[in-house]
């Protein structure tokens, strides 16, 4: 659109001399931006690594389940419990159905539900992309798009099949309804995506609309709208009911009862009283999501914790640097959301990395803004300042070298990660060799359980099964096998047994070994094997070997190689240089010698 509208300006002015040509609102075109986008989430999509097994047992199972008529089950499913929407597993595995008309390979969904996630990210990133480039600075929103392509958080964020991904989309949206005010609705429109996340993804990130609204509802009772204001916090709020209606319906069609799943997440979070709660699971301390989000950001991270301050000193010694007006409340407004955000984590006990997510286009905004005042500062050639006396030129060099430095070190993250933790989506390639799986046959998980890249991975003929291993806590079960709609429903209302919400374990969980026809298994040099978690890829007496990859010993690799992709070459000093271990697919011999 801009493009267009500038090509017609540039001609009117050639022809007349008399009109000016309209500046672009963008620096790179939205279909190029988009494009870019894309392309970034497309190879997260192809090669990024599961790094959470919730991902694998709590969405990729069940929508395997819808898909194919059998899969794992968590206790989150039961119907006892039910603290996992159907609804957003149903609109993925809708995905694979359609899939599944072009082809037969369930490899294939799952690659396509994930090419699926990455095009509506990229769409979501265009529209805040855009959202950003007209209402505060151009400049603003082309750094916006560096930090979230090149950034390792975002890239791992963007194709994960989980609901606090799922939120991060809707940020977006709410968060470019809020900036872009030239409709009569962008309050509504902004509630209702904010709305959606927390309904059908995560309830909590409804924390993220509260700073923005509050700014709304305030100026509008000084400036003597707030009956339009009010008016459509009510037009967002029937919107989010009707969603919220939508969720309850179908959710209780596929529990068969009454049942409000984002009531019970909150319920199970904050009441679930002693011995239960997420607690259970494992605490960090209260630095691990500044560590967490300085691997996944660097130096952007610390850009978005700094643009508060920022703001204040711009306001109280700078020059304007927004081409629109932007008053300090408004500022403060779209960038209070991401520190509200983590000292809500930070205080809770329980953290994962993919709590963060819902906060990542915050992130990247706070960052893009510092930057952008710093840059102004960095810009001026005001006589009698520190800036002034600095030739352009070296200002340039040093801009160009932090910029370089910060996407490298992100590109950096990203390929290390992929090269050191892909081989749970690689290892199963084998079970593809026509002849090899037979019907009945399972596929055995022991200590690698929780790197299992799902059913979608496995030959229809074949099941994933677990043995005991030095893990104590609660397995997954298994849903009844079904045919049809009819019996999925059955399946899915069914309760099952051997399940809690207290991370029991339960021994019915797992089969003796020697019904195992193929097994997954793992060997790190520095670790000794146990009577629970044996040596089984180098007892070649009973198992063969059908496929090894290398993956991270990351117990016996120094921090920096950890980090970082690490070339693995002769030159390289040995206190840099990766450890690895195997992660071996294994078949048990017919005829053991």
């Amino acid at each position: 659109m801009s493009s267009s509208e500038d090509e017609h300006s540039s001609d009117s002015h050639s022809e007349s001399g008399s009109r000016k040509r309209t500046p672009s609102p963008f620096y790179l075109p939205l279909n190029v931006a988009f494009y870019t986008f894309l392309a970034s989430n497309a190879l997260a999509a192809a090669y990024a690594p599961i790094q959470d097994c919730d991902e694998i047992f709590n969405y990729w199972e069940p929508t395997h389940y819808l898909d194919h008529g059998y899969g794992l089950q968590t206790w989150e499913y039961s119907p006892e419990y039910s603290i996992r929407s159907w609804l957003y597993v149903s609109l993925h595995a809708v995905i694979g159905m359609i899939t599944r008309i072009y082809s037969p390979h369930k490899r294939t969904q799952f690659y396509v539900i994930r090419a699926v996630l990455a095009f509506i990210c990229a769409a979501c990133e265009t529209r805040l992309y855009s959202a950003i480039s007209r209402t505060l600075n151009r400049r603003i929103g082309l750094l916006f798009l560096i930090i979230t392509v090149f950034s390792p958080g975002f890239f791992h964020a963007s194709t994960a099949f989980l609901p606090s991904t799922f939120t991060m989309y809707t940020s977006m949206l709410g968060l470019a309804a809020f900036l872009d005010r030239r409709g009569k609705n962008k309050i509504a429109e902004g509630i209702m995506w904010f709305g959606t996340g927390a309904i059908i993804g995560w309830p909590f990130s409804g924390a993220l609309l509260l700073p923005l609204l509050a700014e709304e509802v305030f100026t509008s009772m000084f400036s003597g709208h707030f009956g339009h204001t009010f008016r459509q916090i009510v037009k967002g709020g029937i919107r989010c009911i009707v969603i919220l209606g939508l969720e309850i319906g179908v959710d209780s069609l596929f529990f068969e009862k009454f049942a409000i799943v984002p009531w019970n997440i909150v319920a199970y979070n904050i009441f679930g009283g002693e011995g239960r709660g997420p607690n259970i699971f494992g605490t960090e301390p209260w630095t691990f999501y500044i560590r967490n989000l300085l691997l996944n950001f660097n130096i952007w991270f610390i850009l978005a914790a700094s643009i508060a301050p920022l703001f204040v000193l711009q306001s109280l010694f700078g020059r304007k640097a927004f081409s629109s007006s932007q008053t300090l409340l408004r500022s403060l407004a779209f960038v209070s959301p991401f520190y509200l955000w983590q000292t809500i984590f930070t205080v809770q006990p329980h953290k994962e990395e993919r709590f963060m997510y819902p906060a990542y286009p915050f992130l990247a905004l706070n960052a893009a803004l510092a930057l952008h005042l710093i840059l102004a500062y960095i810009g001026t050639n005001k006589p009698g300042t520190l800036m002034g006396l600095i030739p352009g030129k070296v200002k340039f060099i040093a801009v160009a070298a932090f910029m370089l430095l910060s996407i490298n070190a992100g590109l950096l993250r990203s390929v290390g990660m992929v090269t050191a933790y892909g081989a749970p989506l690689k290892v199963y390639d084998s079970l593809d060799t026509p002849g090899l799986a037979q019907e009945g046959d399972f596929l055995c998980l022991g200590k690698e359980w929780y790197r299992f890249p799902s059913s979608f991975f496995l030959p229809h003929s074949m099941r994933a099964k677990f043995v005991k291993s030095e893990f104590s806590g609660l397995l997954p079960g298994e849903f009844p096998d079904a045919s049809g709609v009819q019996t999925l429903l059955a399946g899915i209302s069914a309760n099952p047994t051997g399940m809690n919400d207290r991370n029991e374990e339960d021994p019915s969980k797992y089969i003796d070994i020697s019904q195992c026809m193929f097994l997954v298994d793992s060997y790190f040099p520095s670790r000794p094997s146990t009577s629970l978690e044996p040596d089984y890829i180098h007892n070649t007496k009973e198992w063969e070997i059908l496929a090894c990859h290398q993956f991270l010993d990351a117990s016996e690799t120094p921090t920096f190689g950890r980090v970082l992709w690490v070339p693995n070459l002769p030159f390289v000093p040995r206190r840099f240089k990766r450890q690895w271990g195997d992660y071996c697919l294994l078949r048990r011999r017919q005829n053991p010698s």
